[in-house]
C-alpha cells in the first residue's frame, strides 16, 4: 500500500463577505480535489488540542500521527533539526524572525518576505556582533531563522509575530525568568539591522526593511518514536518549511529536496508532485506540505489564497491522484493543519475539513472539499493525530 498526505497549510477559513459569505475553499476552482471528495470520505478533524496553541507546529505534529499534548517541546527545536543543528541537553532554541518594525508597531512578520540570500547577510551581521560561547544565530529560509542559547531561559512566554501584526511591540515582548537577556538581544539586534547597508538598499528599492528580530517558539530538543516503528512504514517529507522538515526528520523520514520551493505563493507546485511520486518508488508514504495558502491568509490576501488553492489542485492533487494509481493499492489524505482566516490573519483552532480517498474507502457523498461539506461528512475526528491511523490502517474501510 502507498500513501500520500497533502497538507494545504491554513486552507480552511471563515465565510468572507466579499465572497458572498463563502470561504476560499468554497469558491476556488478545484476539480481534482472535488473528484476525490466525491469518490472518497471525509469530515472535520480537530487538529489543535484545547491545551495547545493554534500553530503549524501543533497541527503538523498531529497530522504526522503524534499526540502534541505528549510530544511537543517547542517550535524552534523542530526547525533546528531540519537545518542540522544538534541541540545539547542544556541548549534552548528560539525561532528568530526577521521582521519590520514601524514606530513601535510590529508591521510585518516576514520583513516583506525577504529572500534567503539577503537574510543570510543579515544573520551573519548579527553573529558577528552578538554571538559568543552561549549564543549563535543560524540562517534558515526566507525570514525564518534560529538563535540557539546554551543555558538560556526555557520558561518564557512568547508571541508568534504573525499573531500580533499591527500591535504594539512593547506589550508583546517575551516574559518570564530570563526575559531581560532575550529582550536585550532583540533591542541590540534591531539597532544593528536598522543601520545595515542591505536594509538601506531595500528601502531605496521600495521594499520593507528587515529592521528587527523577533524571538519565539523556544524549547529543548524533541525525541519522537520513528514512523517506521510506530506504523511499520517508511516515509519521506516534501516541504519548504524547516518546521515541517524537522518533524519529518524527527520521525525518521527522508527529506526530499525540490528545487524552486519557497514556502510562498511562487513555490514550485508541480515539482512537489513529481518528486512525491518518484519518492513512492522507494518508500511507503510521502508527506507533501504546501505553505502558500497560510502565507496568503497571514497577508490578508484573498485573491492569493484562492489562487494558491487552485494551484495546489491543478499542479499537486491532479498529478498525484493520477500517478499514484500506477502503484496499485493506495490512499490519499488531504487536510489542512489548522484554519487561517483572512479576517483574522492568524491561526485558529476550529476543526478543519479533510478527505480520504483510495483503496478500501467508500464514498460518503461529499460534493466537494470545504468547511460546510466537512460538517456533513461521515468522519468526525476529535483527536487530530488519529487521522494517520485512518490513513494507514484503513479504519474507514468497508
Amino acid at each position: 500500500m502507498k500513501f500520500i498526505v497533502i497538507v494545504p497549510d491554513g486552507a480552511a477559513d471563515y465565510p468572507v463577505a466579499e465572497l458572498e459569505g463563502q470561504t476560499p475553499l468554497e469558491v476556488a476552482n478545484m476539480p481534482n480535489t472535488t473528484r476525490l471528495a466525491f469518490e472518497g470520505a471525509g469530515g472535520l478533524a480537530k487538529m489543535i488540542p484545547d491545551s495547545r496553541h493554534a500553530g503549524s507546529d501543533i497541527g503538523n505534529l498531529e497530522l504526522f500521527g503524534y499526540d502534541s499534548v505528549i510530544h511537543y517541546t517547542g517550535r524552534a527545536p523542530l526547525e533546528a533539526r531540519s537545518i542540522g543543528i544538534e541541540l545539547g541537553d542544556n541548549a534552548i532554541a528560539f525561532r528568530c524572525n526577521l521582521v519590520n518594525r514601524q514606530e513601535g508597531i510590529l508591521h510585518d512578520y516576514s520583513a516583506g518576505h525577504i529572500s534567503t540570500e539577503e537574510a543570510s547577510e543579515l544573520i551573519q551581521l548579527l553573529n558577528n556582533a552578538l554571538a559568543g560561547d552561549e549564543i549563535h544565530f543560524h540562517t534558515g529560509v526566507g525570514y525564518r531563522h534560529l538563535m540557539v542559547f546554551e543555558g538560556g531561559p526555557d520558561e518564557l512566554h512568547t508571541h508568534a509575530p504573525h499573531d500580533i501584526m499591527g500591535k504594539e511591540i512593547a506589550a508583546h515582548l517575551p516574559e518570564g525568568p530570563g526575559q531581560e537577556r532575550i529582550r536585550e538581544l532583540m533591542e541590540q539586534g534591531g539597532a544593528l539591522l536598522a543601520a545595515a547597508d542591505l536594509n538601506r538598499k531595500r528601502v531605496e528599492e521600495g521594499k520593507l526593511s528587515a529592521n528587527g528580530i523577533w524571538f519565539w517558539g523556544s524549547g529543548r530538543a524533541l525525541q519522537l518514536e520513528p514512523l517506521a516503528s510506530k506504523f511499520g512504514i517508511s516515509g519521506a517529507v516534501i516541504s519548504a518549511v524547516d518546521l515541517v522538515r524537522g518533524i519529518g526528520l524527527s520521525a525518521g523520514l527522508e527529506v526530499v529536496e525540490v528545487q524552486g520551493i519557497t514556502g510562498y505563493i511562487d513555490t514550485n507546485y508541480a515539482g512537489k508532485a513529481a518528486y512525491a511520486l518518484e519518492a513512492l518508488n522507494r518508500c511507503d508514504l510521502v508527506y507533501v506540505h504546501v505553505e502558500a495558502p497560510d502565507e496568503a491568509a497571514h497577508n490578508g490576501d484573498m485573491i492569493a489564497k484562492i489562487s494558491a488553492l487552485e494551484d495546489i489542485d491543478r499542479y499537486i492533487v491532479g498529478p498525484i491522484s493520477e500517478g499514484i494509481a500506477n502503484f496499485g493499492q493506495c490512499r490519499i489524505l488531504i487536510a489542512p493543519d489548522h484554519r487561517t482566516p483572512l479576517s483574522l490573519r492568524t491561526h485558529t483552532r476550529e476543526p478543519v475539513p479533510f478527505l480520504l480517498w483510495g483503496t478500501g474507502v467508500e464514498s460518503d457523498g461529499l460534493r466537494r472539499f470545504d468547511e460546510k461539506e466537512g460538517e456533513r461528512g461521515s468522519l468526525q475526528i476529535e483527536v487530530g493525530h488519529k487521522l494517520m491511523d485512518h490513513l494507514i490502517h484503513g479504519l474507514v474501510a468497508a
